[in-house]
């Protein structure tokens, strides 16, 4: 007999031993993302264990509970990232927490979103759910090491890298005292894309709570950060969630050396996978990801209770409309963005 609870803060170190013992464990599903997101952005977390007669883990669903203004509420795993969903032992404790995320959302009357990494059967099966998989993740296998990594790139790959290497730019790797170059670079990055940027509080938040397995890379001309980005830990693989570069500098390629110092990175602690991150098939950011090697994986996200269909509409008919608005922001002052940015993007959870 399995039994459902909500998650104390009591438990997380066993909640953190299930993630990283289960093979489809990833950083996100720690117990620093739920820290992370009640400290930065006050949303109220429903992390479910499943567990059998001697109170021993058989599986884990991490929700978090968003009231977005003048919209449905929404039970997301997870927000701010590319995946959360069920991590199970068996086909029991899956259902047993798929139906307990339910009954929540009926009592709340919310939308119930369950975004994976894998085809979830629990979900897949379900005439309730509808799934989305237009976006990939991008994973690179490791070899053992940088040299060794560096022998399957091609030529012209190569030159990329060396080129701002040549032009004196130099990659350093730490952690929560490099958050405020970080944040100047992801700031001026994510107004200039058009889109609102995270507060400073969440950055420092995950790299807080991910302690010793969140590291903030920088990329200096001489000692001007021009390029910036953070990765996470867990398990055999490295994940980057944010990377950003200043504009007026890509002219010397900055973001070829912060990829290949967190690669470096990667294979000098024994890592054998890297995670760049979700994109869209064939778009820019995919076939940069694609020419280090990266494979893609679907996503795939299910949606409970609202008009989605196999395919959002919004990427087509809404395109226009969303340039706009992108457009629109990019032309605001920094200042502005900087500070109505981050009130608006705690409501948006991709």
């Amino acid at each position: 007999m399995l039994t459902v609870r909500r998650a104390e803060d009591s438990d997380l170190l066993q909640w953190d031993t299930f993630v990283q013992s289960h093979k489809d464990g990833g950083p996100y599903h720690l117990f620093a993302w739920k820290m992370a997101v009640e400290n930065a952005y006050y949303h109220e977390p429903y992390y479910l264990m499943a567990e059998d007669s001697g109170g021993r883990i058989q599986g884990i669903l991490p929700l978090i509970y968003m009231k977005v203004p003048f919209l449905k509420r929404v039970f997301v795993s997870l927000p701010f990232c590319d995946y959360g969903g069920i991590l199970a032992q068996s086909a029991e404790a899956s259902d047993s927490l798929l139906s307990k995320a339910s009954d929540l959302a009926i009592t709340h009357k919310a939308e119930l979103d369950i975004r994976c990494k894998y085809s979830e059967s629990a979900l897949q099966n379900s005439p309730s759910f509808n799934v989305t998989t237009y976006k990939s993740r991008m994973l690179l296998d490791l070899p053992e090491s940088p040299d060794a990594l560096w022998k399957t790139f091609k030529s012209k790959l190569r030159s990329q890298i060396k080129k701002p290497q040549k032009e004196g730019l130099r990659f350093e790797i730490g952690s929560t005292e490099k958050i405020d170059q970080f944040y100047r670079v992801f700031t001026r990055n994510m107004r200039d894309l058009g889109s609102p940027v995270h507060a400073r509080k969440w950055i420092e938040s995950v790299v807080n709570a991910f302690e010793g397995k969140g590291h903030v890379g920088i990329v200096y001309k001489e000692n001007f950060p021009i390029a910036a980005g953070i990765v996470l830990n867990c398990r055999d693989t490295v994940s980057i969630p944010w990377a950003s570069t200043l504009r007026d500098y890509n002219h010397f390629s900055p973001n070829m050396l912060l990829y290949w110092g967190f690669l470096e990175y990667a294979c000098n602690n024994g890592f054998k996978s890297f995670d760049f991150g979700r994109s869209t098939p064939d778009e820019g950011t995919y076939r940069f990801k694609e020419q280090w090697g990266a494979k893609p994986q679907p996503l795939f996200w299910y949606m409970k209770g609202a008009n989605n269909h196999a395919q959002p509409q919004s990427v087509s008919s809404n395109g226009r409309a969303r340039r706009m608005i992108e457009k629109a922001w990019s032309q605001l002052p920094q200042a502005i963005t900087n500070i109505i940015g981050p009130v608006v993007r705690r409501f948006i959870s991709l």
